[in-house]
Order: structure tokens, then C-alpha cells, then sequence
């Protein structure tokens, strides 16, 4: 029974965004049915397509392992997204994972002598969505869908796999309130990347994601409470609550970046922990002209049992790309990392073109253990509708899994 429980908890939130939808002001004056249907047709007309292709080569050697990943894979995602009818958009979206050479654990093709590469074949729905705007200010969603919060280190889409994540959710904003921003979900549902045919694929529950937010002189607020359950992982159950300052100050010729965050985290639903663990951020950069430097020093607390987990979050962006920290150990992780990027735009027939690297350096939180070191690297441009990516990452181990080297080759197409 209690895995229909957040069903009916969607069930009745939809009923209550219908009720909101047609007591709106649209349906207050009475619209003759020519009217209606001029206005559907007009929705219609402005229907957009949704498309976009990429192609990725990836490499994994690691240390233990006896082969090496090489995988090529694809994806195509194909949808609509119709104009507005009665202030409301319809979203569809599909898509297909395929590979080309299968030399990798994808986690569901049972090739365990080889290195994951988390790209496992798969054909299914990704958005399915209604947008409501009918009320002053706001913006509801309703099904399944993309939430990003923030720079995605508590809430993302984990875009960079082919099969990104979405969650079925009633999410609502509103800044109706001046320059307050309040962002409010209800999830009962978590599509992950490993697809429909992993028993891992799946997450459901009640989960409450709250963030507000409010402009300063030095730069935007941010107040958040994410309550994470997951039935099918209960240890993943917890409930971080923080906040973030980021901003951006002209400095010279230049601009300094920054971002400040704390947050504490327990457990929370269907956990069987008894825990309390910290998180702290704080990372600066500098821009000027076409350069940018920067470094940053990242905690995920940690008490030899239990760590600061962000089982919701886009982890691949945060801690190295060789994704040695998507589950974070229990003695916790320091990471102190220094960056820079080069972004000289236009060259010859290639626009946007970007060049960054990225070192970390890994030890425990919670002890004296020196986990191991990283270096990240990257280089990418566009043509036309065309987007290139070449990214390279090394992890030399020393107290904390093996010695691993990856690198990614990506051609992206979208329109």
C-alpha cells in the first residue's frame, strides 16, 4: 500500500492545479466557443519541435580492472512543446540510447570485466509535462520533468549521461513577492540515468524540495530544504537544509565570481540512519578579458559511519569527472581544487571556442587519509548547429579506490 501512497498524493495536487487552472482569471469572462478554438488552433500553429542528437565516444582505464571501456554511444531525443492554450503549454519529449561499439559495463549489459560507462541502452519517455501560467506571477509544472536548482550540486539532470534524469513532480514558482523567488516541489517519483530495465533505474517517494531566494548588494540569497525519500534506497533518505550566497563584483579589469554555501544534513523518510552531517563551499574566480582563474575548497562532512550524501544532485560536474565521489565515503571528502579556463571565442570557422583544467586535490574529512588527486581538461566549439567536446580526466589514487584515466570525445546536434 505504501507504494501508491505518493500516487495519490500527485493525483490529488494535479486535481487542485486543475482547480486553480479554471479558476483563473482566463475562464472568468465567457470566451465563445470560435473564440476557443481559434485561440487552440493558434496554440497549435505555434507548436515547436524538439530535437537534438549527440554521439559520444568514451575510454575508461582502470587500475584492477582487466579491460578497458570503449564505448560509442547515441542518442536521439525527439518531442513537441505546443503554444499556449488558457495560459497552459504541453511538453512531450522521448528518447533513444544506443551504442555503436558495446566494450563497456553499462551497467545493465552484464559486462562486468570491463569499467562502467553509465550509458546502458534504453528507449522511454523523458518529459511529459503541462505549464500553467494562469496565475499572476507564477509558473505551475505538472508531470514529468527537468529540475534544476541552483548550480545543480543538491537538485540537477545529470545532463552530461545520455539518459539524463527527470522527475515526476507538481513543481511551482512564484515572484509575486518583489524580487523573492520561491521555488517548491513535490516529487514523487526519480527517473535516473540507468533507464527503465535496472532495478536501480527508479526511486519513488515523497520528496519536498524548497528553495527561496532574494537579490542583494552582494549578491543573490538563497535559502533551501531538500527532503529526499527514496523507497527503493532508503540509506539515500535525508534531509539537507542551507543556504548560498553567490555573486559577481567588477574588480580591475575584471570580474571576481564567488559562492559561499553551508548546509546541514539528517536523516529523513524511510531511512534507517541515525546521522548529522555538515557541508561547506567556498569558491572564487576571476574573469578578465578572455581568462579565467579560480580555485575552491568543497566539504562533505563525514563520521566514519556515515557522509554528506546529494543523491539528487548532478555529480559528474562536481569533484572530478573521473566520478570517483558519486557516492561520498564515509569519512567524508575535502576538496581543494584550483581551475583555469580560456575562452578566446571566435576562431577561424568555429564559434564560442573554450579551453579549461581543473586540478583536485582529495583527502578525508573526517581523518588523515590522502584519498588521491585529479586533473581535468577540456576543449570545446561550435559550428553552425554543430557542438564539439573533447575532455580528458586523470585520478592518480593513493588511500581511495585505483588509478584511472578516462576521455570523452562528443559531437552534439540541436535544433
Amino acid at each position: 500500500m505504501k507504494r501508491n501512497l505518493p500516487n495519490l498524493k500527485l493525483q490529488i495536487l494535479s486535481a487542485t492545479l486543475l482547480s486553480a487552472v479554471c479558476a483563473a482569471p482566463v475562464f472568468a469572462d465567457e470566451t465563445s466557443d470560435e473564440t476557443k478554438a481559434i485561440s487552440l488552433k493558434e496554440a497549435l500553429a505555434k507548436t515547436k519541435p524538439i530535437f537534438n542528437f549527440r554521439t559520444r565516444y568514451e575510454t575508461v582505464d582502470q587500475e584492477g580492472v582487466a579491460e578497458t571501456a570503449n564505448a560509442l554511444t547515441y542518442r536521439v531525443r525527439a518531442g513537441l512543446e505546443t503554444g499556449k492554450f488558457a495560459n497552459t503549454q504541453f511538453l512531450v519529449e522521448f528518447d533513444h540510447i544506443d551504442d555503436l561499439v558495446d566494450d563497456f559495463n553499462s551497467t545493465t549489459n552484464g559486462k562486468g570485466a570491463y569499467p562502467v560507462v553509465a550509458d546502458p541502452q534504453a528507449t522511454e519517455l523523458n518529459r511529459l509535462q503541462l505549464t500553467n501560467t494562469s496565475l499572476p506571477d507564477t509558473k505551475i509544472t505538472l508531470g514529468r520533468q527537468r529540475i534544476i536548482m541552483d548550480d545543480s550540486r543538491f537538485v540537477g539532470n545529470v545532463g552530461w549521461r545520455q539518459n539524463e534524469q527527470t522527475f515526476n513532480a507538481l513543481r511551482v514558482t512564484n515572484e509575486s513577492l518583489g524580487n523573492l523567488k520561491i521555488d517548491i516541489a513535490y516529487v514523487n517519483q526519480v527517473n535516473r540515468i540507468f533507464g527503465d530495465e535496472s532495478t536501480a533505474g527508479r526511486w519513488t517517494g515523497d520528496s519536498y524540495l524548497v528553495n527561496v531566494s532574494h537579490p542583494t548588494p552582494l549578491g543573490r540569497v538563497t535559502g533551501f530544504a531538500y527532503m529526499v525519500d527514496a523507497d527503493e534506497a532508503s540509506s539515500a533518505s535525508s534531509q539537507t537544509i542551507g543556504a548560498r550566497l553567490a555573486g559577481t563584483k567588477d574588480l580591475g579589469d575584471g570580474k571576481l565570481i564567488y559562492a559561499l554555501s553551508y548546509a546541514q544534513q539528517t536523516d529523513f523518510g524511510s531511512s534507517n540512519l541515525d546521522y548529522e552531517a555538515d557541508y561547506y563551499l567556498a569558491d572564487v574566480a576571476y574573469a578578465f578579458q578572455t581568462f579565467k582563474v579560480g580555485a575552491g575548497y568543497e566539504v562533505l562532512g563525514g563520521d566514519d559511519q556515515r557522509a554528506f550524501q546529494t543523491p539528487f544532485a548532478t555529480l559528474h560536474k562536481f569533484q572530478g569527472w573521473t566520478d570517483k565521489f558519486l557516492g561520498t565515503p564515509a569519512n567524508g571528502v575535502e576538496d581543494l581544487y584550483v581551475s583555469a579556463g580560456y575562452s578566446p571565442g571566435d576562431v577561424g570557422v568555429f564559434k564560442k571556442v573554450k579551453f579549461a583544467v581543473i586540478y583536485h586535490d582529495f583527502s578525508a574529512e573526517a581523518s588523515s587519509l590522502d584519498y588521491g588527486s585529479e586533473i581535468d581538461l577540456v576543449a570545446s566549439a561550435k559550428w553552425e548547429s554543430l557542438g564539439f567536446t573533447l575532455k580528458y580526466a586523470d585520478y592518480s589514487a593513493d588511500d581511495l579506490s585505483s588509478d584511472t584515466s578516462k576521455f570523452w570525445l562528443q559531437l552534439d546536434y540541436a535544433f
